[in-house]
Order: structure tokens, then C-alpha cells, then sequence
């Protein structure tokens, strides 16, 4: 396969759209090089809140200069946000800061591009300089033609497709009687219960009898059971909360995690609207696990849409808002492989 040359901004954000797979929204996305080849991709969500700028371009600095090849990055900011005349461009304080905490690392940022709704500009444009392109420009760049010719598509967002729940009114009072059952056990015993119930289904390669399903939702909706289950999936014998948060010294088993959230996927089809919230945080964390933020963050809304006052959702969703990257994510040893979308 021929190596593909990155010659303007119209072929690199080419290059960057058929990466990821999609067009990216609100996003900063860094390429590593190294002189002038390419290394590392990143995308990750541009911080939601003000206040985080310096913590934010540590964890993406901890990610790039993780490519100990890297000496410079070029970067494409991505944003509904229309920079004012006379005043810095949108999210200035972020780059700002990511300038200084790569240059600490001995890294330096060659390029970068502001990419708008509708149009594209450097991101450092000189004073009284307008030097703003369509984005449509992008499509008739020789890198989107040399993928589009190797088969490749650019989706227009990330957006997730949940498979329709059944809604029928037996499961959800399948999945109350079990849960009055559950409250009648002791504590240990219903976590332990509850345990050997989920490692049978991460252990087997088909999935689990409707009866089987019915008790995994209803241990869902208990938090302590909740948590123990969470930190089964990774199949690291380590602490709860090294796993949960990703700070193992040893290496999550992907294929079991992957494994993991087909079966909450399946049981979420079998969950109606009232059980439903613990299922779709739990897959939104695993995506947060694998360094896909967008689609963590979709679940988390999701999971809040059928439970406003879901709190373990709310308080994951405002760690993705943070920028805080999952400890994985930050070791190319034991990072998701083929993970190109971060918190």
C-alpha cells in the first residue's frame, strides 16, 4: 500500500476524518510526528467546563509523550464556537496551556487549524489576516481521494445506535421480584451471588437464559453490587478501585471487556425504562475503559434520560467533562489497540 503525503491543512483534516471514522464536534484532535513522519492520533472532547485547562493538556500531554518517538504534534481544534474579531480564538487558554505542559516533555507544536462549522483557518493566524477556507474544501483533497479509493468513509458524527428494548411489562416485574429477593440476603451473600452469576456469563461464549438476564439487571441496581461487578470485568486481580478507574499494573483483558459489553447490551434490550440507567452507565464506563469519550459520554446522556437523577452517571459524566483519561489509556502496553477516540 502506498504511503499516503500530507501536503495541506485539506489533507490533513482528510487524513483525520478517516482515521477516526467520523467527522469530529467539539474535539481537539493531535497527530504525533516525528520529524516528518506520523505517529499517534488523538481525539478527545474539548473541556465543558472552565478551570480544567492545565489538568486537561497534562492528560493529553501524558498521552502523546507516551509516543516516545514524538518531537512535535500538529493539532485541528473542533468547535461550534466563532472566534470574535479582536479576540483570541476559542478555547485559547486550553492550547495555551498544552503548549507549555508539551514543551516540558520536549515537544513542540508545528501546526495547528481551527476548524469551524463551516469553515477552516489556522489556528494562529497573524493580526488583521482572514484566512478562512470552506470545509467542503476537504473533500476534493488527493488524501479523502486516496481513501475513498481504498474503500474508507467518513461518518458525519460518532452517534451510537442502541438496539430497541422489548419493553414488556413481565421483565420489569421479573426484575422487581428479583430484587426483593436480593434485599432478603445478606449483604456479602448477594454480592458474592451475584459475582459467581457474572463471571459464569464472561466466562461462556453464549449468551445468558432470560432468567439469567432478568437477575443480572436487578443486581444492576444496587451500587455496591453494581461496583464489584464493574471491577470483575476487566479480569485483573487487583483492588476494586484501581480497576474502576483504570491504575492496574496489570493489563485489562480487552477481548473479556469487549465480551462484556455485548452482554450489557443484550440485557439492556431486556431492561425496561426504570432499570435501564445502571446497564448504560456501565457500557458508557467501558467506553471510557477503551478511550472512546464521545460514546462514553452519549451512554452517561442516555442513562440520565431514562433516570435524571441517576447519580453515578451524572458524577461519570462530569469526570469525561474534566478530561480525566482512563489510566490505561495512558501506557501504549495497555491501552485499547485500535482506540483513536478518548475522553
Amino acid at each position: 500500500m502506498n504511503a499516503l503525503t500530507i501536503k495541506d491543512p485539506a489533507d490533513l483534516l482528510s487524513f483525520i476524518g478517516h482515521t477516526l471514522g467520523f467527522w469530529p464536534k467539539e474535539s481537539l484532535v493531535c497527530i504525533t510526528l516525528n520529524e516528518n513522519k506520523v505517529g499517534a492520533t488523538l481525539r478527545i472532547d474539548l473541556p465543558r467546563q472552565t478551570g480544567h485547562e492545565l489538568h486537561y493538556a497534562k492528560t493529553v500531554t501524558s498521552y502523546l509523550a507516551s509516543d516516545t518517538n514524538a518531537n512535535s504534534i500538529v493539532f485541528a481544534l473542533y468547535t461550534s464556537s466563532r472566534p470574535e474579531p479582536g479576540q483570541p480564538k476559542p478555547h485559547a487558554a486550553t492550547i495555551a496551556a498544552l503548549t507549555g505542559t508539551l514543551a516540558e516533555n520536549g515537544i513542540t507544536i508545528r501546526d495547528g487549524i481551527f476548524v469551524g462549522e463551516d469553515t477552516y483557518s489556522p489556528y494562529d493566524e497573524e493580526p488583521g489576516q482572514i484566512l478562512a477556507f470552506p470545509v467542503s474544501k476537504t473533500q476534493y483533497s488527493q488524501v479523502n481521494a486516496e481513501f475513498i479509493y481504498r474503500g474508507s468513509t467518513i461518518e458525519p458524527t460518532s452517534n451510537i445506535a442502541l438496539p430497541p428494548p422489548t419493553h414488556r411489562a413481565e421483565h420489569a416485574t421479573a426484575v422487581e421480584n428479583y430484587m426483593t429477593t436480593i434485599h432478603a440476603d445478606f449483604a456479602h451473600l448477594a454480592v458474592q451471588k451475584a459475582h459467581d452469576l457474572w463471571m459464569s456469563m464472561l466466562d461462556s461464549q453464549d449468551y445468558p437464559t432470560d432468567n439469567d438476564t432478568t437477575a443480572l439487571i436487578a443486581y444492576f441496581q444496587f451500587p455496591h453490587i453494581r461496583d464489584q461487578l464493574m471491577a470483575d470485568i476487566p479480569g485483573i486481580d487487583e483492588p476494586p478501585h484501581h480497576i474502576l478507574f483504570a491504575q492496574t499494573q496489570t493489563p485489562p483483558q480487552w477481548s473479556r471487556i469487549e465480551w462484556a459489553q455485548q452482554l450489557l447490551l443484550h440485557a439492556y434490550t431486556r431492561s425496561s425504562p426504570q432499570h435501564a440507567a445502571p446497564i448504560l452507565t456501565t457500557i458508557g464506563y467501558i467506553n471510557w475503559w477503551q478511550g472512546r469519550g464521545s460514546k462514553a459520554h452519549q451512554y452517561m446522556q442516555l442513562a440520565l434520560d431514562t433516570n435524571p437523577g441517576y447519580r453515578f452517571a451524572r458524577l461519570s459524566d462530569q469526570m469525561l467533562g474534566a478530561g480525566i483519561i482512563a489510566g490505561w489509556n495512558s501506557n501504549k502496553d495497555t491501552a485499547y489497540k485500535t482506540h483513536l477516540d478518548m475522553p
